[in-house]
């Protein structure tokens, strides 16, 4: 998912990078580097699937006015490049505790004052402050949602005479009714640990707990954090850690040794029910050619069918650093990005939720089935995105499905928080 840098002085002090794993905007390239008169900017966008998408946006907004030109970066070192007081221009991309590092220390600008700021629904603005903020900035402008949940095949369910379940039991009940007609219940990938963690660990977390008032204990602990502390991740999260547990005897048997091709190849192939990711799949499973119905619906982790809650992530966000060469010509760039007729194709190619008070309903009828939640902002982010990466998360959480004991393992990672918060 993402990025490195060499200097080019012809173009600029940063680097218009091509080559292994890497497609710039090719047709960028001769407008800035052969219209006299254009200021460069640079966009950071390295989301694979995108690149193509957003090197072509960058090559229209180049062609259609006379002031800025783009060069689309997608390898420059992010920390580095701040480190060095040489950010890129405007970046697009995933928003995560990192990207929220940055905003905490000021390094974005305040973009409170452009109109696009105004448009954004308030609860899609707020999840970018469930990571840390920079007390009166706006300081990023969610460019599109996605959603995730459990992706189903329809056709066994209607074979099977199941209807999505909106309760526990009923899920419970779902599995068993599958695995009786030797049909896998759900297909698993725990040989890749993020798979776990963004599945069903944020699945089952997400959906008992709140996830942005578990991390604002947390962090408020911080090095307090323990086996006494008020919130934790032994006290908080270990009842849905043991009801994730009760989900892996529904899983394929040879799910430690399966990985998230092999999931997709699964689905494609109609070896299981079930299958706990996101979006992106779709894409993976799509290229196997088979026709397959399939939908979405949120993991239901109570009793109470009004719990019931889809994960988000901001897929994308826009931002602006404060050492920003072309701030003028990054704003234009920024507001030409959110133009509906822009960001609306964007959203709708890559099965994201958009933004803006405004925006469409999606129309993939693979996903559709989460837009009532999205739209009623019944929505969590998942718990998984909140752990720094110098805790090893995802392999606690995949030796628990491995069989650790879970109170052990979620005592480590508190542990682990308290240390590291004591460094901090």
């Amino acid at each position: 998912m993402s990025s490195s840098n060499a200097p080019n002085g012809l173009l600029s002090r940063r680097s218009l990078l091509a080559g292994t794993g890497g497609l710039l905007a090719a047709a960028t390239l001769p407008a800035c580097t052969g219209s006299s008169g254009h200021s460069l900017l640079t966009l950071h966008q390295s989301k694979p699937e995108a690149i193509p998408h957003f090197s072509q946006l960058a090559a229209e907004f180049t062609a259609s006015q006379e002031r800025f030109a783009v060069q689309h970066d997608i390898a420059t070192n992010l920390s580095a490049s701040f480190v060095r007081n040489s950010p890129p221009d405007l970046g697009c991309l995933n928003y995560n505790l990192e990207m929220g590092r940055f905003m905490e220390r000021g390094a974005l600008s305040d973009l409170a004052d452009m109109p696009e700021a105004a448009m954004i629904r308030e609860d899609v603005a707020e999840l970018a402050d469930w990571y840390p903020t920079y007390e009166g900035r706006t300081s990023v402008i969610p460019y599109s949602v996605t959603a995730a949940s459990v992706i189903y095949n329809r056709r066994l369910f209607a074979e099977h005479g199941l209807e999505v379940p909106t309760t526990w039991e009923e899920f419970l009940t779902v599995c068993e009714t599958l695995q009786a007609a030797d049909v896998t219940p759900i297909y698993a990938t725990f040989l890749d640990p993020w798979t776990i963690a963004q599945g069903l660990f944020d699945y089952t977390v997400g959906g008992m707990v709140d996830v942005r008032s578990f991390y604002a204990g947390m962090n408020e602990l911080g090095e307090d954090v323990g086996p006494d502390s008020e919130v934790s991740f032994q006290r908080t999260l270990l009842e849905p850690v043991q009801r994730m547990l009760e989900l892996i005897p529904f899983t394929n048997p040879d799910a430690p040794q399966r990985g998230y091709g092999d999931g997709n190849t699964a689905m494609a192939q109609e070896q299981a029910a079930m299958y706990f990711q996101g979006p992106w799949a779709f894409g993976e499973i799509e290229k196997a050619g088979t026709d397959l119905d399939l939908g979405t619906f949120p993991l239901p982790m109570t009793e109470d069918p009004s719990d019931l809650k889809v994960r988000v992530n901001i897929d994308l966000s826009l931002w602006i650093p404060e050492a920003a060469d072309q701030q003028e010509g990054a704003r234009a760039f920024l507001q030409h990005l959110m133009r509906p007729e822009v960001q609306n194709p964007y959203n709708d190619a890559f099965l994201a939720f958009g933004t803006t008070k405004d925006a469409p309903p999606v129309t993939d009828d693979r996903i559709s089935e989460m837009q009532s939640y999205y739209d009623e902002g019944r929505f969590y982010m998942g718990a998984s995105q909140f752990i720094p990466n110098s805790i090893p998360a995802q392999n606690y959480i995949q030796s628990i499905v491995g069989g650790a004991d879970p109170e052990q393992v979620l005592a480590r990672m508190d542990a682990d928080w308290s240390r590291l918060a004591f460094r901090e």
